[in-house]
């Protein structure tokens, strides 16, 4: 079973910036494939961004391409990965889920999610 720790979210102006950080762990000491989902209000559940467990091959959701970058650094912390929201907009307003999935062609259908943390974006 794998376990999902995430840090950052709050408040923040449009236009601002925020990260996300998360952190898996099982018990088979495997590399995991990772990502992010989220939730606004009133919404589904909708895949926001994923990368590979070697970190050079990544996927993002249309709308937030080209301001939020993920990335991962396996040589000083394994399994930990980094979002990175730029230039946020009311719209970005949601939990956003840390995830893993079982592999990088099935980014968008994870099997481990964390608990969540809350993004807010005022205008």
């Amino acid at each position: 079973q794998v376990q999902i720790i995430e840090s950052g979210g709050g408040l923040v102006q449009t236009g601002g910036s925020l990260r996300l950080s998360c952190f898996a762990f099982g018990s088979t000491g495997e590399i995991y494939v990772m990502g992010w989902f989220r939730r606004a209000p009133g919404k589904e559940r909708q895949f926001v961004a994923g990368i590979n467990w070697r970190g050079d091959r990544t996927d993002y959701e249309d709308n937030v391409s080209g301001r939020f970058t993920i990335s991962r650094d396996n040589a000083r912390a394994k399994n930990t990965v980094s979002l990175q929201m730029d230039n946020l907009k009311p719209e970005d307003t949601a939990i956003y889920y840390c995830v893993v999935a079982p592999s990088y062609s099935k980014l968008r259908s994870p099997t481990s999610w964390g608990q969540g943390t809350q993004v807010t974006v005022s205008s």
